[in-house]
């Protein structure tokens, strides 16, 4: 990782706080849970500056980094756009709809260009990673996999990302990735089998875990979307609106707005109530929610539910629930509710955004959308309520049509038993190793 590329700063202006035990801590970079013994719990960050306080000199997401765990910054990374959407909220019946846009939309200085809020992630995380934290390994069903291939390659940091090979279509860019990215895709596989595939990687010698909603680098870059929305509209808005797999972006909105309400003295007002949306065909976070079961405890009654979902990116099978400060905790807290989308609805609902607004956008959104149009119509949002719309991802379509991209060839593509085989996660270790060492040895030889 050379450190010219990703000058190093001062990571001493937070710690890491358990959710469960309250125990505070200095961060290594890559710390993923409480040490202490007792049940699952997130870490959260304290900042040591009291008041929201965006640095202007800075770029994309770091704008934010006072609150964010960076020990480092990396240039031309991009930001939420958030703006007001009268013509939508017309359509809707709500007075008072702003949209936290996350995607690529020149005219409103959108520049996501992987069409996904997966970026500020990713470029939270890799401001988080330490020197000598070894190869990352990041697992995705699509959006986040583009967004850490992309920084990674640009910044040549040690990357494996694993996939489920269904999602490969996503992995597009300008330039091919560079010899730092590896990709694995799993055959005939789904998000969960990429999980345990990247999880038995990470637990090797000379491999980190990403961690997912785990990682606190994670969860605050998308916590900039709370951030952008409060520093446009003066306050905190009333309602926020999301469609979630794992619920990450949910609890990272969440926080942040608690982080807002406690260093403004009462005035950025009221907690955002959560409103989030799941497929209709695949809603484990609905089911919980609603009726208490945890679909994830018993077993799979629905196997083929994942390939019927309208958004595949919203398929996660174990979502962080019930662990301390996850999903479960942000809802009660929040006095938040779960609602649920077909296909047609979504559809619908990603057309009218188009006419209405601009930008082409990505399912998961189009999900959300017609959530809230469903909660407004059976009252469960008020029309005099300010509400934020996190439009996840968009433009991806047009930026595909204003410019030539490149699909990225898999380093390796596995069986599915291999994701849960002990010896077969050791070979693939193996050859993603060999293949990064003659990659680099090839652009090495071939000069600048």
């Amino acid at each position: 990782m050379p450190a010219d590329r990703l000058p190093q700063t001062d990571a001493g202006h937070y710690r890491l706080v358990c959710c469960e035990c309250g125990d505070r801590r200095e961060d290594d970079g890559t710390a993923l849970a409480c040490p202490a013994p007792h049940g699952p719990s997130l870490l959260r960050t304290e900042y040591t500056r009291d008041g929201f306080t965006p640095d202007d000199r800075a770029t994309g997401v770091y704008r934010y980094h006072r609150w964010l765990p960076v020990r480092r910054s990396l240039p031309d990374t991009g930001r939420t756009v958030v703006r007001r959407a009268d013509r939508l909220g017309a359509m809707l019946g709500l007075r008072e709809l702003w949209i936290a846009f996350n995607g690529y939309h020149p005219e409103w200085e959108a520049d996501l260009t992987t069409g996904s809020f997966k970026e500020l992630e990713a470029a939270t995380v890799l401001g988080r990673l330490p020197e000598s934290a070894g190869t990352l390994v990041v697992a995705s069903a699509g959006n986040t996999a583009a967004a850490f291939a992309e920084l990674c390659s640009r910044h040549d940091v040690p990357v494996v990302v694993v996939v489920p090979q269904s999602a490969l279509g996503q992995l597009c860019s300008r330039t091919p990735y560079g010899p730092s990215v590896r990709l694995v895709a799993v055959a005939d596989a789904e998000y969960a089998d990429a999980i345990a595939l990247a999880d038995a990687l990470a637990a090797l010698p000379g491999f980190t875990a990403e961690g997912g909603t785990r990682n606190v680098g994670r969860r605050d870059g998308l916590g900039t979307v709370m951030l952008a929305a409060y520093e446009e509209l003066g306050r905190l808005p009333d309602v926020y609106v999301q469609a979630i797999g794992s619920g990450a972006g949910a609890i990272a909105a969440h926080e942040a707005a608690l982080r807002l309400r406690c260093t403004s003295g009462g005035q950025a007002g009221p907690l955002p109530r959560l409103v989030l949306a799941q497929n209709s065909c695949f809603a484990p976070v609905h089911t919980a929610w609603h009726t208490g079961v945890r679909p994830w405890e018993g077993a799979d009654r629905q196997p083929d539910a994942v390939h019927r979902a309208f958004a595949p990116e919203l398929t996660n099978r174990r979502p962080p629930y019930d662990i301390a400060g996850g999903l479960a905790d942000a809802l009660r807290d929040s006095r938040g509710d779960v609602l649920t989308e077909d296909a047609a609805a979504a559809r619908g609902a990603m057309d009218a955004f188009a006419e209405l607004e601009g930008p082409d956008i990505e399912p998961p959104a189009g999900i959300a959308l017609a959530a809230l149009r469903s909660a407004l119509k059976d009252g469960r949002v008020a029309p005099g309520a300010a509400v934020l719309l996190n439009i996840t991802g968009g433009g991806r379509a047009r930026y595909r049509r204003e410019h030539r991209l490149e699909a990225n060839a898999p380093t390796l593509v596995v069986p599915r038993e291999a994701a849960h085989d002990a010896r077969s996660v050791a070979e693939i270790a193996a050859v993603v190793n060999r293949s990064e060492r003659m990659a680099r040895q090839v652009a090495g030889s071939v000069g600048p």
